[in-house]
């Protein structure tokens, strides 16, 4: 689809779809620091875990079928339409309340809900799309130096987003009359998003799949989205309110569970389904699967419960603890472009995902026996550590998956890979809540005070934390949750590395044609 294409055409093309990706990234952790604000002005602190919630729902459940889309229809179509999308929802996110209540939308806040659900709608596209148009561009003996620029994008914007929406927030409000600051944090899309959009409409080819189009099948379409849906409201939900036992949570589970497995037996009986199932025999596409499962939950783990070690045991503020985050994006960006270039010039993509989890063990080894008593710079180069070592898993297993999957399923297969990711880190992180508030419960003396919500956002955000405790007793309570959710995090990698080993290394292919692809089970 892409022997034709200059070069540059082809750096043009991967700078739009970096764009993109940096739009939807930076979005995920802008969002977080304007929230207070937010739920100021809207009056709706009762539903502010909602607005991240929402847009985990829509940018979840929508990755496979943007894969299915993706191997169907021209790419280019698909990227605009996903930009599009979220562009939308941003301008609609700014104006939420402006008007009063509306009809059938209600208040601002609720309004503010919906939108971020449509911004979702488009943000899964701008993910699981980047990795596609990136694998159509460059074969995989050239793919890894290119996908690493994508953890340094994921990275580059986890410590802008912050900075970017707390500086917008409290300064931006003179800048348009009548309009607050926090609004901007949504506007500030607009400019990124168009200049992105310029990128893909005039630089970027085509790409369409070969052959003819095939029509989906949208009834396995529904059923995915029926049986994702509910599974991460469910495990969103606030467990303090709603339990892992009540009728709403247990309610939603068991919608999930029946639609999922409609859409198992409907997608092996019809000849075009959303999710190929044949992928699955594929020896490299369920265990590198696998293992993104587990590494995505841990991944989460360390950005959702280290800003509550550092708030809650160490006593610094919400703010400080944030910026502790930085090292951990630092070392992500480091260690996804130095396994990309190495993996491009060598052409062995195993070694560099083994020896990136063995770093992670390192760091989180440290992070899970932490003392009270440990300094905060301490704290930060551990994160380092562990930033390094998750720094190939974003874009060496998607690359094994490329590799060893032939181009017509290319869509599929490498949205299933992000799909995976990121439904581990949801699944995971609820677990891992609920291991911290039972150890809290158990620690915490009678007379203090309940333990902060954990509050699972769509990518690194402040959790929703108190002031430090004031009592050793409580600090040491939070120190014993914490290690021990780390502790668990701990054995989630040590899984992922006994699957990695079973992954199989093939050789890198150095073309996108069709029937270039090793057999899987090399």
């Amino acid at each position: 689809m892409t022997e034709n294409l200059t070069q540059r055409q082809k750096m043009l093309t991967f700078a739009g779809v970096l764009l993109a990706m940096f739009l939807g990234s930076l979005d995920q952790t802008i969002v977080s620091t304007a929230l207070p604000r937010i739920v100021a002005d809207l009056n709706g602190l009762d539903r502010f875990t909602w607005v991240a919630t929402a847009y985990l729902v829509a940018s979840t459940a929508l990755v496979p079928i943007y894969g299915k889309l993706a191997d169907t229809y021209s790419r280019r179509k698909i990227e605009i339409g996903a930009v599009s999308i979220f562009l939308v929802g941003s301008m609609l996110c700014g104006l939420a309340g402006e008007f009063g209540p509306l009809p059938l939308l209600g208040d601002g806040m609720n309004q503010l809900v919906i939108f971020r659900a449509i911004q979702g709608l488009g943000g899964a596209g701008l993910f699981a799309m980047a990795f596609i148009v990136i694998a159509d561009l460059f074969p995989p003996a050239e793919r890894g130096r290119y996908q690493g620029f994508t953890g340094a994008v994921f990275g580059t914007s986890s410590v802008l987003g912050p900075f970017l929406g707390g500086f917008l927030t409290d300064n931006g409000s003179g800048w348009i009359p009548g309009v607050a600051g926090w609004r901007l944090v949504f506007y500030v899309n607009l400019p990124l998003g168009l200049l992105a959009l310029w990128f893909i409409v005039t630089q970027m080819p085509a790409l369409r799949p070969a052959g003819k189009p095939r029509p989906i099948d949208y009834v396995s379409g529904l059923l995915l989205l029926v049986g994702l849906v509910p599974l991460v409201i469910g495990l969103q939900l606030n467990k303090a309110e709603y339990g892992w036992t009540s009728p709403v949570t247990l309610g939603l589970l068991a919608v999930s569970v029946a639609a999922l497995v409609l859409f198992v037996v409907r997608s092996l009986r019809h000849e075009n389904p959303i999710l190929d199932f044949g992928l699955f025999r594929n020896h490299v596409f369920r265990t590198a699967n696998g293992a993104l499962f587990l590494l995505g939950g841990a991944f989460l783990g360390i950005i959702i419960f280290e800003p509550l070690f550092m708030v809650n045991v160490l006593g610094v503020s919400a703010t400080k603890a944030g910026v502790s985050l930085i090292p951990l994006s630092m070392g992500v960006v480091a260690g996804s472009l130095l396994a990309g270039q190495m993996v491009s010039r060598f052409g062995h993509y195993k070694r560099w995902m083994l020896g990136g989890i063995v770093v992670l063990l390192g760091g989180l080894s440290l992070l899970a026996t932490m003392p009270a008593t440990v300094s905060y710079g301490q704290v930060l180069a551990y994160l380092l550590l562990c930033g390094i070592g998750l720094g190939p898993t974003m874009p060496l297993y998607t690359l094994a998956i490329q590799n060893a999957i032939e181009p017509h399923l290319l869509g599929q297969a490498t949205s299933a890979s992000q799909f995976f990711r990121q439904i581990g880190g949801a699944i995971t992180a609820s677990v891992l809540g609920a291991i911290l508030t039972l150890t809290l419960a158990q620690s915490l003396p009678a007379s203090a005070a309940a333990p902060a919500p954990v509050v699972v956002t769509e990518g690194p955000a402040l959790p929703a934390t108190t002031a430090a405790p004031a009592s050793p007793a409580s600090k040491a309570a939070f120190s014993k949750a914490i290690s021990r959710v780390y502790l668990v995090n701990i054995v989630l990698v040590l899984g992922g590395l006994v699957i990695t080993l079973f992954v199989p290394e093939l050789p890198l292919r150095k073309t996108n044609g069709p029937g270039a692809v090793p057999p899987a089970e090399a």
